[in-house]
């Protein structure tokens, strides 16, 4: 059976002079990609997809029009031996994949599809021989259309240079390249390219700069007691000085040579000052002037602090600059500092300033949400509980850490075990004006546990149900019209910090939770549990 135009010995010579050897993969996949083009309509406009990097990118692009360097074939790597030629237009097209149910009377191609036997061991002239018998009677075919998304050129949208490296790179990877961003495959660092240096400085004896203005904060620290700016930048420095910056170990100081031309840098504070102007948003302040080059982040308010960590990673990936804050998603006092940043160098250059507040100019690094004051209804469900049984323990907990936080609790119910009361005891909580319902208990994989069943039949919508956070992974959270639901498990009755602690602030603060946030808590979210609790001053959520 011939491979397209060509018969298969002379396939098998095409295959050895385009891959290096006539390798069974591409010889299959020779016969995958004439089946499918049989099967499309005569003077279709085709592309490929290719569902593996092995082999069969080669056959696509030893019978077709489609390379990779052309944008017409794209590799997907789903690890599964198949090929998809279709319509570049309408994306309708058909699939053929190497049919391991067809492989029974097929031994050595069945051994080397499943990697049954070392390379080493395969018979090959054994192996190609049952290739030519089998020909496309080993493979299957069914129509498809792809998806829209994947129909059309992937545009590389705009070009950047790299800071680090100065080379080009497409601009949607980040503020640096993705070599630069360690994704580099040699070993050792890249040679940095030749920038030009700062502007020139002179190092004086602290006696021959009397009368010299100081470029930049020279701080004194005394161990235990202060550390602080002795000599601030932009003061000129006096005789009453010298002493000073000698016990300081300052011997020397740098000041700059008249009529330096200095435009192609930012010095310290300048870069500084506009970081922190750039960084803030609603709720956050910073100290200025700069001391050192350095901002610090201060809440203007008491709430939830929210942080780009995107647009922070992108600022911290490039050179000469940093910013360190606390973890987000906590709450922050008014006045405490949180955060600080600032330039590495002396004199910046300007490149690196720019590409710093390009990365910057998205929106805020930084905002404190305030936090709602939400009136609760709390919803205790148990018929243990609501029987008399037991006394209940979690209405004083849970109200208690509402109150923490500035919320009120305007109603309390008790249902038993029973998915219509729970459903008729929420309707009851909203109708005594609650904007935010708590349950507790009734969540885990009991018999009698229809917390949720319940809250469904109310109207619970956008549920997520179970988080990567010890205690509390079978919260709940959703909501019944503008009301918020958080479902509280029994855990919450026990332990005095759980997953209901880091996420109650960001529900009051409005912030959208998606499952991706929750999944991204599992780092961090396993409670250590100490006799004495120091939440939030622990590892616990971060």
């Amino acid at each position: 059976m011939n491979i397209g135009p060509y018969s298969f010995e002379e396939f098998l010579d095409k295959a050895a002079a385009f891959h290096g050897n006539p390798a069974p993969g591409l010889i299959i996949g020779g016969y995958m990609v004439e089946r499918a083009k049989s099967l499309l309509a005569p003077g279709t406009l085709f592309e490929a997809l290719v569902e593996t990097p092995k082999c069969l990118p080669d056959a696509v692009q030893l019978l077709s029009l489609c390379s990779t360097g052309n944008g017409w074939m794209r590799v997907l790597n789903l690890g599964r031996y198949a090929v998809t030629l279709y319509d570049k237009y309408t994306g309708e097209g058909v699939r053929v994949h190497l049919d391991v149910d067809k492989l029974e009377a097929w031994p050595e191609i069945k051994s080397w599809l499943l990697k049954l036997k070392p390379k080493a061991e395969q018979n090959k002239a054994k192996l190609l021989d049952e290739i030519r018998r089998a020909g496309d009677t080993v493979l299957t075919d069914r129509p498809v259309t792809l998806a829209p998304r994947r129909l059309g050129k992937q545009s590389m949208g705009a070009v950047g240079i790299c800071p680090v490296c100065r080379e080009a790179y497409p601009a949607k990877d980040g503020s640096i390249c993705r070599g630069c961003r360690g994704e580099d495959p040699f070993v050792g660092e890249a040679p940095e390219p030749e920038r030009s240096g700062p502007p020139g400085l002179t190092a004086l004896p602290v006696e021959l700069a009397v009368g010299r203005v100081a470029l930049h904060d020279m701080t004194r620290v005394v161990p235990g007691l202060t550390k602080e700016p002795a000599v601030l930048a932009g003061q000129v420095i006096g005789p009453a000085d010298v002493q000073l910056l000698k016990e300081m170990g300052r011997f020397t100081v740098y000041v700059a040579p008249d009529g330096e031309d200095a435009s192609g840098f930012a010095h310290e504070d300048e870069a500084g000052r506009a970081f922190g102007r750039a960084m803030v948003g609603e709720g956050v302040y910073c100290s200025e002037p700069p001391r050192e080059g350095k901002v610090t982040f201060f809440a203007g308010r008491d709430g939830l602090l929210f942080i780009d960590r995107q647009a922070l990673l992108r600022f911290n990936q490039l050179p000469d600059v940093i910013c360190a804050s606390r973890q987000g998603d906590l709450v922050v006092e008014k006045g405490r500092p949180f955060a600080a940043s600032r330039a590495i160098p002396l004199f910046m250059p300007r490149d690196s300033f720019d590409a710093a507040l390009a990365v910057l100019a998205g929106g805020p690094l930084f905002q404190v949400l305030p936090l709602r004051p939400a009136r609760a209804g709390i919803l205790v469900t148990g018929t243990e509980v609501a029987g008399g049984m037991i006394e209940d323990k979690f209405i004083p907990v849970v109200r208690g850490k509402l109150a923490a936080l500035g919320s009120t609790v305007v109603a309390t119910d008790i249902r038993p075990d029973d998915r219509g009361e729970i459903a008729q005891g929420v309707r009851g909580l909203l109708a005594a004006g609650a904007d935010l319902i708590v349950t507790t208990a009734g969540l885990s994989v009991d018999p009698g546990d229809v917390t949720r069943l319940g809250l469904l039949d109310a109207g619970l919508t956008d549920m997520l149900y179970g988080i990567p956070v010890l205690p509390g992974a079978m919260m709940l959270l959703g909501r019944i019209g503008e009301a918020r639901v958080v479902g509280i498990p029994a855990c919450a009755l026990f332990h005095q910090t759980t997953a209901l602690d880091l996420l109650l602030p960001r529900v009051l603060a409005g912030v959208r939770i998606t499952r991706g946030d929750l999944a991204a808590m599992g780092e961090g979210g396993y409670c250590l549990q100490c006799k004495a609790c120091t939440f939030p001053k622990c590892p616990f959520g971060k």
